[in-house]
């Protein structure tokens, strides 16, 4: 589909880029931000779960995070559905509800204590950050997220959390059980190996 869609457009604005073998949902982005161009980098689920018209609410959050802070620092903000919570409480079975907490739990136990919604599709990094992070990240699987977050809380980088709009879409690849043990098991990954020095941080940024 994204091929098509770049061949009906001039010049170079539109880049597809194709992966010789399944690298992750993690392992795409990392690619794809370290690839890109812009000054800022929009992450957004190819579902069409959030709308994009949500970008105005990053945006005017990146300008207030870049007032508050210094010139150049890297800044980050996450779209959030937190505040949707206790709506997908009502509508989700028990056990579903069971691993949202339980996961949750375990984000803010082993690696994200700042952020409400480390999951949500659609997050916009500033070219300082998105370099920072991504050239530091290790996660390819679902988890990645948490990954980039801890890196940033790690390194103090700015974020902002802001409410967007989201709409549960039909035919996820996420299988409750089978999803929910594997990020469990990245994020026990991802604690050890930077508690035990086996993941470093590299700080600096990458021309």
């Amino acid at each position: 589909v994204a091929l098509e869609y770049a061949k009906g457009e001039s010049g170079d604005n539109i880049r597809v880029l194709k992966l010789d073998y399944n690298r992750g949902k993690g392992g795409a982005i990392r690619i794809g931000a370290l690839s890109s161009r812009g000054k800022f980098i929009l992450m957004v689920d190819a579902d069409g779960a959030t709308k994009f018209e949500d970008i105005e609410k990053l945006e005017c959050a990146a300008t207030n995070l870049r007032k508050k802070n210094s010139k150049g620092s890297p800044i980050i903000v996450v779209g959030s559905r937190a505040h949707l919570e206790d709506d997908s409480v009502a509508t989700r079975t028990i056990f579903r509800t069971f691993l949202m907490y339980g996961f949750h739990f375990l984000v803010r136990f082993l690696c994200v204590k700042g952020v409400k919604d480390t999951q949500c599709g659609f997050k916009l990094f500033d070219r300082a950050a998105a370099d920072i992070l991504f050239h530091n990240m290790h996660v390819n699987g679902w988890a990645f997220d948490v990954e980039l977050l801890y890196i940033a809380e790690t390194l103090k980088m700015p974020i902002a959390e802001v409410a967007v709009n989201w709409t549960e879409i039909e035919g996820s690849k996420m299988t409750p059980i089978l999803s929910w043990a594997q990020m469990g098991r990245d994020l026990i990954i991802i604690r050890l190996n930077y508690l035990f020095g086996l993941w470093k941080i590299n700080k600096t940024k990458h021309e």
